[in-house]
């Protein structure tokens, strides 16, 4: 299978393999044949990425973003990454199944068995900095993003990536515990070998139970879990959620009643896309080995924003589970909004702030650039700044200018057009076009900040976010996220809004990471409850 894969690699990707071996792809080790061969294949296909590309992509990657995999699913269509299941998971997701195994304890090693880019190992190591990780996956492709990946956030001195099947692998056993963290590939029993279905059946029945060969991919990853996993460890999956309540699923449930020791099932909402390539109700499994529960959590999560640590939920006991042969009506809904309260989705949009791309060539210092004061806006550029702030923002003075060109350079009066050309040129120079944002623009020179917010927010800190009311019209980029109210809301309703979120929103509501630094993605901030505008306008 790695060989037919390899086949069908394309020049972009050929492309994304330079760029991971430019970000150290080499130093992380378990490097195979296939893998070697792509290389060799991409240096001849593909030149080598600028210097700038490869700090540009560094730099996202250690601010905890995944550019490469999200490249990867824009060069391979999801019709061919469909064969292998190949479905990345949301940052949300992820931030949330490693909160739940955090509270849990500190494991020594962490494996995911469908590494793909490895946007949960690189998301793990920042939560457990001495944590080993073991990444395992099937395509060549996807293991080299992942090594440069994880070599680009600094960890290739404790990561090894496997190319191969997950079913196949056989960790070596260590002193302290292990967490399966990750997405198993979706896969339909139609694409699954006949040797492996058979597979399926012997392995269940030497622990007494039946499998069919009707069962999806992830099944499988479930008992390759519980065949080599040891007491104590840990495990969290989001799979599809149908081993909820279909036949094969049997098997799923069954392993966590007795072997995986289930803790907790998350539901999402069907009407989550939480997997736009798969048409698909996600569930996410907690599971400690060796465990045989009383009881296990079941949840019904209506929104992305709602997971937070994975808490919460009803307790089933384990009989009436054993009994049941369907596992999703046991679930019961979460509780509504108090009375006069909304989501601040309902009144205000969520918009993270601008990525320039560089700000080294976008954000510059009042007086030293020629071009046009008109193309240059005062914008938020630091989070600090909104914390000294306070309640409102009233003097964009100390501010640093976002420079925003209009997409069509011939709007610009002939004036302007020397000192912009003469920007430009220099922007070229320094190989600012050939950047990973750049290219992704229509117009490379284009950063296109959205209008100013009425209330800007920070969403990354040590402490709760701030609430600023935006008296100047500041811009923002990618370090704040404005509020832009759905309809329109009068100045005191808007400042009765800021102050009720700056009193009431606690560190707890987002997602923490390690050394406490919480971050609260758009959706998430949208789920905050607020008062309605009546309400806050009657507690004036």
């Amino acid at each position: 299978m790695p060989s037919e894969v390899a086949a069908a690699t394309t020049p972009d990707l050929y492309r994304l393999v330079r760029v991971a071996m430019s970000l150290g792809a080499g130093d992380v080790p378990g490097w195979s044949a296939p893998e070697r061969e792509l290389v060799a294949q991409a240096e001849a296909a593909s030149p080598r990425p600028t210097p700038h590309e490869a700090a540009e992509l560094r730099d996202q990657i250690q601010a905890g973003e995944d550019p490469l995999g999200d490249a990867f699913c824009r060069a391979r269509p999801a019709t061919q990454r469909r064969p292998l299941g190949q479905t990345y998971t949301p940052g949300p997701v992820v931030a949330a199944m490693i909160a739940w195994a955090a509270g849990q304890g500190t494991p020594h090693r962490v494996i995911d068995p469908g590494v793909g880019s490895a946007r949960f190992l690189a998301a793990a190591a920042r939560q457990w900095p001495h944590a080993q990780l073991l990444g395992v996956d099937i395509d060549p492709v996807a293991a080299v993003l992942a090594r440069g990946h994880l070599a680009a956030a600094g960890r290739s001195g404790r990561a090894t990536v496997c190319l191969g099947d997950y079913r196949e692998l056989r960790p070596p056993k260590i002193g302290g515990s292990t967490l399966y963290l990750g997405n198993p590939p979706y896969v339909r029993h139609h694409q699954i070998e006949p040797a492996w279905k058979q597979w399926l059946v012997r392995r269940a029945a030497e622990r007494n139970i039946a499998a069919t060969q009707l069962a999806g991919l992830h099944a499988y990853f479930f008992l390759a879990t519980a065949e080599t996993a040891q007491p104590g460890d840990l495990g969290t999956f989001v799979t599809s959620a149908e081993w909820l309540d279909v036949n094969y699923g049997r098997l799923v449930r069954e392993l966590l009643l007795d072997g995986l020791g289930g803790q907790a099932i998350h539901i999402l909402d069907p009407t989550i896309e939480v997997f736009p390539d798969a048409v698909t109700t996600a569930a996410i499994t907690c599971f400690r080995i060796g465990d045989k529960p009383a009881e296990m959590r079941l949840r019904q999560v209506k929104r992305l924003a709602d997971l937070g640590n994975l808490n919460g939920g009803r307790p089933v006991a384990r009989a009436e589970l054993a009994r049941a042969t369907r596992w999703t009506p046991l679930v019961r809904l979460a509780p509504k909004l108090p009375a006069g309260y909304v989501e601040l989705g309902e009144l205000c949009r969520v918009h993270r702030g601008q990525v320039t791309g560089g700000n080294a060539t976008w954000v510059v210092d009042r007086g030293a650039t020629a071009l046009p004061e008109r193309l240059l806006f005062p914008s938020v550029t630091k989070a600090r700044e909104l914390f000294a702030a306070g309640d409102r923002l009233t003097d964009d003075r100390h501010l640093r200018l976002v420079i925003d060109l209009p997409a069509d350079l011939d709007e610009l009066d002939e004036g302007e057009r020397p000192a912009v050309d003469d920007f430009l040129a220099q922007a070229r120079s320094n190989g600012v076009p050939g950047g990973y944002i750049a290219r992704a623009r229509r117009a490379w020179w284009r950063v296109g900040l959205r209008a100013p917010a009425p209330i800007l927010a920070t969403y990354m800190a040590r402490r709760p976010p701030a609430f600023v009311r935006n008296e100047v019209a500041a811009r923002h980029i990618n370090i704040a996220h404005g509020l832009y109210p759905r309809e329109e809301l009068p100045p005191p309703t808007l400042d009765r809004l800021a102050r009720h979120l700056r009193a009431s929103v606690a560190v707890h509501q987002g997602r923490t990471y390690a050394g406490g630094l919480t971050k609260f993605e758009p959706r998430e901030m949208e789920r905050i409850p607020v008062p309605t505008p009546e309400t806050l306008t009657a507690t004036l």
